[in-house]
């Protein structure tokens, strides 16, 4: 038990899921392919409440070397939530991908990359954009899954990514108020 700590406030602290005194919880598992992620689902900002959609989450998900998401958690957005995307200005087609962020990226290109295992085949990652994503959309957030790429591997990552099944093509959008913030890094 930890010191100091009223017994009635840590069982408070273990009924609602939270981290008390400093214990760590087990990463997650991935469901694919049953190999223990890096990391584990973080707390997502208010505006976004658990859900269930068994195939969205399918979507998210890939199996070690496929990048996706290791494990994740489905939300709907019920008020403003603010996503960040880092894309690639030669295609502008990508702007509005799958693949999203809860917080603005920073560091550099390399380290972003690998972060968020992201091949470099895939994207230059050379633009950002920020988003809301619309009330009543569902995303999927969850750790990393690791990469396979032509000329490297990358790891399982515990940094937390946003997807969503964003498909310009057939008019699927699930973010407004985009505003382009140039090229990346800044």
């Amino acid at each position: 038990m930890c010191q100091g700590m009223p017994k009635t406030l840590l069982f408070v602290f273990i009924a609602v899921g939270l981290v008390a005194c400093g214990s760590s919880t087990q990463p997650e598992i991935s469901p694919l392919d049953g190999i223990a992620c890096v990391g584990g689902i973080d707390m997502v900002p208010e505006g976004l409440k658990p859900t269930e959609d068994a195939a969205l989450l399918n979507e998210a998900l890939g199996k070690t070397g496929e990048g996706k998401l290791c494990a994740g958690k489905v939300y709907e957005a019920t008020a403003a939530v603010t996503v960040y995307r880092v894309w690639n200005q030669a295609k502008s087609y990508t702007e509005f991908g799958k693949w999203w962020s809860l917080s603005k990226p920073m560091g550099t290109v390399a380290s972003y990359r690998e972060e968020n295992a992201i091949c470099p085949e895939w994207s230059e990652l050379n633009q950002l954009t920020r988003c809301t994503v619309k009330l009543g959309a569902r995303i999927v957030v969850g750790p990393g899954q690791s990469a396979s790429c032509m000329a490297m591997v990358y790891d399982k990552s515990p940094v937390n990514q946003v997807y969503m099944a964003n498909d310009t093509r057939v008019g699927m959008l699930y973010v407004e108020g985009c505003t382009q913030l140039g090229m990346w890094p800044q």
